[in-house]
Order: structure tokens, then sequence, then C-alpha cells
């Protein structure tokens, strides 16, 4: 074949069939995920893709738009890049288990694992702790692949065993066993860290350090480079605790106020999910945000809108624990797909096309 020929569409009746069975799987997956949080009581929600603020995250890149109001004035909307948001609001107004299948767009994304429209999977749980979530996904991982009758969730040659029990490590832990760093000597007791103190930690193990790089920059490089290669293999693995500058939209822990209530889960040494005990205060969660959209701005030379009326949900809502799953990756990874486009029924089309 010519180098330069273009890979058939993905509606080619010879492609699609090709396709097809991993598709007849998401199908039966989505199935059971709702009977799942039928039986316990969940509520599934739907919320609107236009949004004020898209969320307010450095590094997560949304699709801006403008609706016209009836006289014709122009006002700005994004699409959402998660449904948290209207979730939160909706257990301010008093919902206490929902449950929600998204759609999302993300900008800047697209290879085997990402796509610029994909599907997001979140529950939120009212009044329980955000340990209830990991067991969640236990249950969650082991139902899709008994579902698809795989028994099993593998990608790239790498498998792992939902069945088995998971294991769960701290951040910190992870960088001390994986990296040999001491992540927690760079952050304080009032959560602010030292840039240098960790910069020196990484030029010690032989890793890169550019002038520019921030905490959270020299954080990611080591969480990328040297501890995710070795998540989720043989069976899942729950990364708890990360430090509090990179808490997002979790509470401090109670154990430590140097890390939050937050964990990602992992298999094959794939990102699938991110849970948070939630938090709830306001004031906050706003100097979290300005301080996202400052360094966005530093970064990318842009920022996005808070949303005010999110942030004044907030003293309404309750103790809760939340989590984004990202639907198509468990999809991928409990059929044995290689890449996203394989489980999304009409792929966004290729840029340029």
């Amino acid at each position: 074949m010519n180098s330069s020929a273009k890979a058939s569409p993905w509606w080619t009746p010879s492609v699609h069939a090709d396709r097809r069975p991993f598709l007849i799987g998401r199908n039966a997956i989505q199935a059971a995920l709702r009977g799942f949080f039928a039986r316990e009581d969940f509520i599934e929600v739907d919320t609107a893709v236009l949004q004020v603020s898209p969320g307010n995250e450095a590094h997560l890149h949304a699709f801006a738009t403008e609706a016209l109001t009836t006289d014709g004035q122009k006002a700005p909307f994004y699409l959402h890049t998660s449904p948290e948001f209207a979730c939160k609001k909706l257990l301010a107004a008093g919902e206490e288990r929902i449950s929600c299948f998204a759609h999302v767009y993300r900008n800047r994304e697209r290879g085997p694992l990402h796509h610029p429209e994909f599907t997001m999977l979140e529950w939120y749980r009212a009044g329980e702790s955000y340990e209830s979530l990991m067991m969640d996904c236990v249950r969650i991982l082991a139902l899709a692949t008994e579902t698809v009758k795989t028994g099993k969730l593998a990608y790239r040659g790498a498998e792992s065993d939902p069945f088995a029990g998971p294991e769960r490590i701290c951040v910190a832990e992870a960088f001390e066993r994986h990296a040999g760093i001491d992540l927690l000597a760079s952050v304080a007791a009032d959560g602010s860290t030292d840039r240098d103190h960790l910069a020196a930690e990484l030029r010690r193990v032989g890793m890169r350090v550019a002038d520019d790089d921030g905490w959270a920059d020299l954080f990611s490089r080591v969480l990328v480079e040297k501890i995710e290669p070795h998540l989720g293999f043989g069976r899942i693995t729950i990364l708890d605790e990360y430090p509090i500058s990179e808490a997002a939209l979790a509470r401090p822990s109670a154990r430590d106020p140097r890390v939050a209530e937050r964990f990602e889960l992992y298999a094959c040494g794939v990102e699938l999910a991110n849970g948070f005990g939630e938090l709830t205060n306001a004031a906050e969660q706003r100097r979290r945000f300005e301080i996202e959209m400052a360094e966005k701005a530093r970064i990318y030379g842009e920022t996005y809108p808070i949303d005010e009326d999110f942030l004044a949900a907030l003293s309404l809502m309750p103790e809760a624990s939340g989590i984004a799953l990202g639907f198509d990756r468990l999809v991928m990874l409990a059929t044995g797909a290689s890449r996203i486009d394989q489980v999304l029924w009409a792929p966004v089309a290729e840029y340029g096309r």
C-alpha cells in the first residue's frame, strides 16, 4: 500500500465489521452498568452540554461557541468537559445518589486513548465517603469483564485481573517506591510547595528539569514517567492521597492536611477514573480556580470564566463523594480494543479532512 494512502473511513463495511464486536460489547457494558446503578438506588440524570464555564483546570482545553439571545445579542458558551458542575448543583438541589453518562468535549486531545468527544460516566454519593467509590470501581470493572465474558482487562499486551484485590497506594509512597523521591518533603503543612526542593530531587535521580518548570510540572513529569508505568498490572491500582495543590475539587484529608481525598484508578497502566471526597468550601474552591486560571494564562495565554452559580451551589451542597470514569477506556480494556475509536459508534472526523 502507498504510505500516503488514507485509511478507509469507519463507515466502510469491512472496517465496521472489524469494529462491531467492540461496539456490541460497549452497549452490553453500558446496559449492565445502568442496571448496577439502578440496583444501588441511583437516579440517572442528564445535563446540558452548553455551560458558561467548561471547568477551571490549567491544562484542560475546551471547545468555545456562542449563543444568540432572542434579540440577537451574542453570549459566550463552552461545550462541557465534564458534567461535574451540573451534577453538584443537583446534589445541592437535594438529590443523594446520581449517575450520568455524558458526552464530553476536550480540545487538543486525540490518540489511542484520547478523543475530542467521548463518554464520561460520573456518579455521586451524598453523605458517603470516597472509599465507597473505590468499592464501586472494583465492582464495576468486574461487572464489565463479566458482561463481555473476557474476565480480564487488557491493553497492549498487559493484563489486569479485576477480581483480584486492588492495590491501594498513596502518591507519596508511589514516589518513594518507583522514583526514589520524598515528595511530601516539598509540601508544607499549609499545602504550599517548594519547587526548588522538588527540582533538586529530580536532578538527584537523573530526571530532566527545565528552568521554567513549576512544582506542578515536576510532579506531573515524575507521575507520567516513573509512576504510571507501574500501575494496574496484574491487578487494578488505586493511587490515593494526591498533594493538596493537585486536589482540583477534592477536600483536604483529615489524616494529613498536605494531601487531599483524591484517588485515581489504573488498569494496565491506563488511568480509568478520578474520584474525590468533594470540596464544599466555596471560598477555597474559588481560590483554587483562580490559581489554576493564572497558570493557564501563563502557559497558554487564555482563561475560562468561573461558574458563579456553581460556587453559590456549594453552600447548599451536602458532604459527598464523586467520581468521573472514562467509559470508552473501560470498554476498550474490557473488550481488548487497542484504540478508543474502535469503541465509538461514530468517531469525530479527523482534523483537516
